[in-house]
């Protein structure tokens, strides 16, 4: 058999397995989801991924064989799909000059306008470390998915996203990132009223280590549900303030907060940060149901189970719901209503936990 030969079947091996561990992978996810292969662009180790999305056309896919590929990639083609073989499909800095998602020290970068969003592209199943700022940073997006990635020790985010609706952050594992495992907004630098997602989904996610597990800022309707989140100094944050529309009109629930006991010190935004579980600062309307949340505990402002605390520049939370939570071994409280000002219709119901502050949320 010719040596040319035996490359391409060797190739086409590898690719038919690949592509059938990545499918079974998302078909077991818990927001599963039909993915179109399309064309197939595949890339082995030492080779461009740039080079194969910049070829790819919408609706095409980019796989990934297992290996390390330096070198960030930046994706402006709709419908796209980047896929990798597994965690052992690594994407870790290149030269840093490879692009402008290179130079801007991300690792993967999804790019559209707030005019002209980007839709419908999928990054699913590889891994990306070792950035100076974002593993994920996607801006101007819509219908983005975002699944079973494992985003780790880079320098700010894991996963990033601004300006952008529909979301899809499902079943991924992001840990030891130096801000937040997942962070989403309206926008990262600028100021500005909290839009709404239309129905962007947080789900179903490990994360551990970070700063924060979920930052949610400047944003409304969309949920956080079903993750894992332990060993970061706070779990969720969802975070407004005095800007028009109020961040809030959503969702934290189902989600296991447990030991977010690592010590963060200060930032230009936000107080030092330690043993938070879930904490509102600054919104209106936004309902925590049916979560376990235990054993964070700390002596920072943001510390106990469930915090309710003014916002940065002293907006208190209005309407909030806090309902249905399974509450433990949180200090110095399980559940810890901390604004400021006059009363502002929050609701604690039904909530299972030792002790409140004030006392008789229990």
């Amino acid at each position: 058999m010719p040596t040319r030969r035996v490359h391409h079947l060797a190739a086409a091996t590898a690719a038919a397995t690949a592509l059938t561990t990545v499918l079974t992978t998302l078909a077991g996810s818990p927001a599963a989801h039909a993915v179109d292969i399309g064309r197939l662009h595949l890339v082995r180790p030492g080779e461009s991924i740039q080079q194969a999305v910049d070829s790819a056309r919408s609706g095409d896919t980019v796989l990934l064989l297992p290996g390390t590929y330096r070198g960030s990639v930046r994706i402006t083609t709709p419908g796209l799909t980047l896929l990798g073989s597994g965690p052992d499909s690594v994407i870790t800095p290149g030269t840093g000059t490879e692009n402008a998602c290179a130079t801007a020290g991300h690792g993967i970068c999804v790019v559209g306008t707030e005019a002209e969003p980007l839709s419908d592209v999928t990054v699913a199943t590889l891994a990306v470390t070792g950035f100076a700022k974002n593993g994920i940073d996607a801006g101007g997006t819509t219908g983005l998915t975002v699944s079973h990635t494992y985003v780790h020790d880079n320098g700010q985010q894991g996963i990033s996203q601004e300006m952008s609706t529909r979301a899809r952050i499902v079943g991924n594992r992001s840990a030891d990132n130096g801000q937040s495992g997942v962070f989403l907004a309206n926008y990262a630098y600028r100021e500005g009223g909290a839009p709404d997602t239309g129905g962007t989904v947080v789900e179903g996610n490990e994360l551990t280590g970070n700063r924060v597990g979920v930052t949610v800022r400047r944003l409304r309707g969309l949920a956080v549900q079903d993750n894992d989140i332990s060993g970061n100094c706070g779990g969720v944050f969802v975070v407004g303030d005095e800007g028009l529309p109020r961040a809030g009109d959503l969702d934290v629930r189902r989600n296991q907060v447990v030991a977010n006991n690592k010590f963060c010190p200060a930032n230009p935004r936000l107080g030092a940060i330690q043993g938070a579980g879930i904490v509102l600062t600054g919104t209106e309307d936004t309902r925590v149901t049916d979560n376990e949340v235990r054993d964070n505990t700390g002596t920072s402002d943001f510390s106990g189970g469930i915090v309710l605390f003014k916002s940065v520049v002293g907006v208190s939370n209005a309407r909030a719901v806090v309902t249905d939570n399974r509450l433990s071994g949180n200090g110095p409280a399980d559940l810890a209503d901390r604004d400021a000002g006059p009363a502002t219709g929050n609701t604690f119901a039904r909530n299972t936990c030792e002790r409140s502050e004030p006392s008789g949320r229990c």
